[in-house]
């Protein structure tokens, strides 16, 4: 039988790991195949490709399933003997009106590795498949509950062996060295396998050293990859040992937990830069936490952060929608959260995954939410439409100003002074009457942003040279002077000529501040004292700051 196994990734970027493993553990069946597509493939090109084969195995996701369906339905007009098998996330729970689909003929649920092997050996005899579910003349019929994999299987597997070159280095290689989580939050599919199982050492090793030695930017996929602090730091031994220029790790880890050894060891061991740490926070309010069954302890995840954030890059999440976090809770947790400056924050909306007790609960609390992925809260008891809508608006203005790193030291004087919150809030619903969100330019980012302080805070003299300071920043050649003008002409080159500066290989700004602004930048302290600030542009990379107080 000629068999594919395929699926629509949401970017270029992101690689399949599922399909890969079971293209690696079954390759030596006759006739199977397997290729990925991306989203803006269109739904005729993927299912003019597909329907040359008998048997079609797509895995699902959230970002993936309605488009998934859509090109199943063409394959059928293009070949009505192709059969459709789907499995992953999206199709293991709540999938009879999945199957239920004229163009859907198979579904596995949960993990795939022994139902796709054993679907391949017995087809078309599938009574004994465990984990499908499938239809036998108009009737579904739901096979034998799922199985678990044995880990160990996977000793000798590596799913990377078939991908060019190219692709390693250009994309996200994704890796796993355990299956399941310690936790049990409940709006989580994750925490549906509270059971941690480790893959084999000798296949994380293996894997490991061979998309070090071939890709670029690795990341892990356990869910809290720091359960086992010692078998985190065998694994960051194992990296340190043989990374290469230009390698980036990404974990999720959990950092409630002070694990003191795993700090020690990030301080003295892991060079600056290579290292890039997910922690999920979600919320401060302890009811909200206590309701999903989620533990934590703010306090040490702040000391977590403070110790190692000048060694790893860190990207913290927060939810909107969780139950018992009304606005000022959210409020709250977003200022708290913010304060830790980590160069990412993301405010994420609360989505009712399939499977997860917050979805079948959902009446509890009288959630709505859409019943199309991404399945996003609309609203709650806690929560307006409204209130969910400034938030929308506030995130958007945090993703424009200081995920995209635009205005991060304007943003963090506003954090330290006054009401972030607030303020991105209120520059959200600015920038949105005045430019919209849909397509807008560098300089009505800038424009944006001084405007709206000048509007509200327009006795802050701080705000407006924080601003230019952000904007001048940006580019590698000198921009257009705005919001922060220059010293005088003459004052200006007497001090390029004074510090032997070379005015004729390079371009400069001379800045006049009334505070110490180096000093801001190491401390983030304003002190009141003039000061001089040259920015050197040399046309190729970002511009040097060269401070004349010294």
């Amino acid at each position: 039988m000629n068999i594919l196994l395929t699926t629509i990734n949401s970017k270029y970027i992101h690689q399949n790991l599922a399909i890969r493993l079971l293209y690696a553990l079954n390759k030596d069946f006759p006739g199977l195949n397997w290729r990925e597509f991306i989203n803006k493939d269109g739904v005729d090109e993927i299912a003019s490709y597909c329907s040359n084969y008998q048997l079609v195995a797509f895995s699902c996701y959230i970002w993936n399933i309605t488009k998934i369906l859509a090109v199943a339905t063409k394959i059928k007009l293009l070949n009505p003997d192709c059969k459709i098998l789907l499995g992953g996330p999206e199709v293991s729970y709540e999938w009879q009106e999945i199957i239920e689909l004229a163009d859907i003929d198979y579904i596995i649920q949960g993990e795939g590795e022994v139902p796709f092997s054993s679907f391949l050996k017995s087809f078309p005899y599938l009574e004994n498949v465990p984990a499908l579910v499938w239809k036998k003349e108009g009737i579904v019929i739901q096979n034998s509950a799922s199985c678990i994999f044995d880990l160990q299987h996977l000793e000798d597997i590596n799913p990377y062996i078939y991908d060019s070159d190219e692709d390693l280095k250009t994309k996200i290689c994704y890796i796993e060295t355990s299956r399941g989580c310690p936790h049990t939050c409940e709006f989580c599919l994750a925490g549906l396998d509270n059971k941690v199982r480790y893959l084999p050492q000798k296949n994380i090793e293996s894997n490991l050293l061979y998309l070090i030695e071939n890709g670029k930017t690795i990341k892990f996929l356990d869910r809290t990859f720091n359960t086992n602090p010692k078998f985190a730091i065998s694994i960051f031994n194992i990296i340190l040992r043989n990374y290469k220029p230009g390698n980036i790790f990404q974990f999720e880890v959990k950092a409630d937990i002070l694990q003191n050894e795993l700090i020690k060891f990030i301080r003295e061991q892991v060079p600056k830069g290579i290292f890039r740490f997910e922690i999920g926070i979600q919320t401060l309010n302890s009811k909200s936490n206590k309701d999903v069954k989620r533990k934590q302890n703010f306090e040490n995840i702040r000391k977590f952060v403070e110790k190692i954030s000048d060694k790893v890059e860190l990207h913290l999440d927060l939810i909107v929608g969780l139950p018992y976090d009304y606005l000022a809770d959210i409020k709250y947790s977003f200022e708290e959260v913010f304060k830790l400056f980590a160069p990412e924050l993301q405010l994420g909306f609360l989505k009712f995954l399939k499977g997860t007790p917050i979805r079948t609960n959902y009446q509890l609390h009288d959630y709505k939410f859409n019943h199309l992925p991404p399945y996003q809260i609309i609203e709650s008891k806690y929560l307006s439409k409204a209130a969910i809508n400034k938030i929308t608006i506030l995130e958007k203005a945090l993703e424009i100003y200081w995920n995209k790193k635009r205005t991060i030291h304007t943003l963090k004087y506003i954090a330290s002074n006054y009401a972030i919150f607030d303020f991105l809030q209120g520059l959200g619903k600015y920038f949105e009457t005045k430019y919209g969100f849909g397509k807008y330019d560098l300089n009505e980012i800038y424009s944006g942003i001084y405007e709206y302080s000048k509007l509200n805070f327009p006795e802050n003299d701080i705000l407006p040279q924080l601003i230019a300071l952000d904007y001048y920043q940006q580019y590698k050649v000198q921009p257009k002077t705005q919001f922060h003008q220059e010293i005088d002409r003459p004052l200006k080159y007497k001090i390029l000529n004074d510090l032997h500066l070379n005015h004729n290989k390079f371009r400069f700004l001379v800045l006049s501040f009334n505070f110490n602004i180096k000093k801001y930048l190491e401390k983030n302290i304003v002190e009141l004292a003039d000061y001089l600030l040259i920015i050197q542009y040399n046309g190729v990379s970002l511009p040097q700051l060269i401070f004349c107080n010294e």
